[in-house]
């Protein structure tokens, strides 16, 4: 477990371009993710949800005009709203096996609901797809642990661009990796996308989220969109756009950010699915009546909140 790995530094500037009208642009509808629930799927969705110490944002559009498409986004939250999950994967392929895929996943996340430590979890998945890989499937993966008492944020990249950082203390955005991370074992491949090597082994980079800061995970549609000049942005490019942004309120930033994405570039967004998923750190602490639920919560089986359609293309 490595503390605070980050590079790539981009400061938000004072006089960024003036802030959307954030009455129009929060349209995602805001739900409380409940004890013990996993919610989540592959299908066009823009939503935001409140839990215990976080805020999450999502939103899904898939390639097209199509209502599914291969990316999977999953968050979760355990039995006393301590610990909150959120996977987001690009999986190749599509058709029914994509449904497949997420349906995996999705069971994958409520077997581990209520573990603190995601690193069975991450395993799990990527023995899932080698025993299939037959089938070639293989699937980008990042996963994000958050345990609210301690304010801390696991995070195990499995192949997938790397996450932005936002410190409201130093306002700047910084790139998340896992590049200064010691690696595992020189014999045992790390932090490949699942399903290419059976016995590969995945590293954690472990955070402190102060109130207000944020964390924003993306689809690689946004790293090969690309910039005025028509060159790809890559992940520094897509960086400087995020900074870009400014003073954006919070709940404009995802439909802000892919309306500035688009505007860089006619093509941009267009050819893939593209998925963004920004949590924020809202500081609040775990409710009492919730400890003294949890052992009952316990008895039962996590709520499936999660929509699953088989891509059309």
């Amino acid at each position: 477990m490595i503390k605070g790995a980050v590079r790539s530094a981009v400061s938000v500037p004072l006089d960024a371009p003036g802030t959307r009208d954030s009455t129009m642009k929060d349209s995602l509808k805001h739900e409380r993710m409940h004890c013990l629930e996993v919610w989540g799927g592959n299908v066009r969705v823009e939503k935001h949800f409140h839990t215990t110490g976080l805020d999450v944002w999502v939103s899904c559009q898939p390639h097209g005009k199509a209502m599914a498409g291969g990316d999977v986004y999953y968050l979760s939250s355990c039995a006393s709203g301590r610990i909150t999950r959120i996977l987001l994967a690009d999986v190749s392929g599509h058709g029914e096996h994509v449904a497949g895929v997420a349906v995996g996943l999705r069971d994958l996340m409520r077997q581990n609901v209520n573990v603190v430590s995601h690193r069975r979890f991450v395993e799990a998945m990527n023995q899932q797809f080698s025993a299939s890989n037959g089938s070639g499937r293989f699937a980008t993966a990042v996963v994000n642990s958050f345990f609210a008492p301690t304010q801390s944020l696991s995070l195990c990249n499995a192949g997938h661009p790397s996450p932005f950082v936002f410190r409201a203390a130093r306002r700047e955005w910084t790139t998340l990796d896992l590049a200064s991370t010691p690696e595992g074992s020189r014999d045992r491949p790390s932090d490949v996308p699942l399903g290419i090597v059976e016995q590969a082994g995945y590293r954690d980079v472990t955070i402190r989220l102060e109130k207000g800061d944020r964390v924003l995970c993306y689809t690689d549609a946004f790293i090969e969109a690309r910039g005025t000049d028509g060159k790809l942005l890559g992940i520094e490019g897509l960086l400087g756009v995020v900074a870009s942004l400014g003073d954006v309120e919070i709940h404009a930033f995802l439909s802000s950010l892919i309306d500035a994405m688009r505007a860089l570039h006619p093509d941009n967004l267009s050819h893939d699915d593209a998925t963004l998923v920004l949590f924020c750190a809202n500081g609040q602490r775990t409710l009492l009546h919730n400890d003294l639920l949890a052992p009952f919560r316990l008895l039962r089986e996590p709520t499936d909140a999660s929509r699953i359609e088989a891509p059309s293309r």
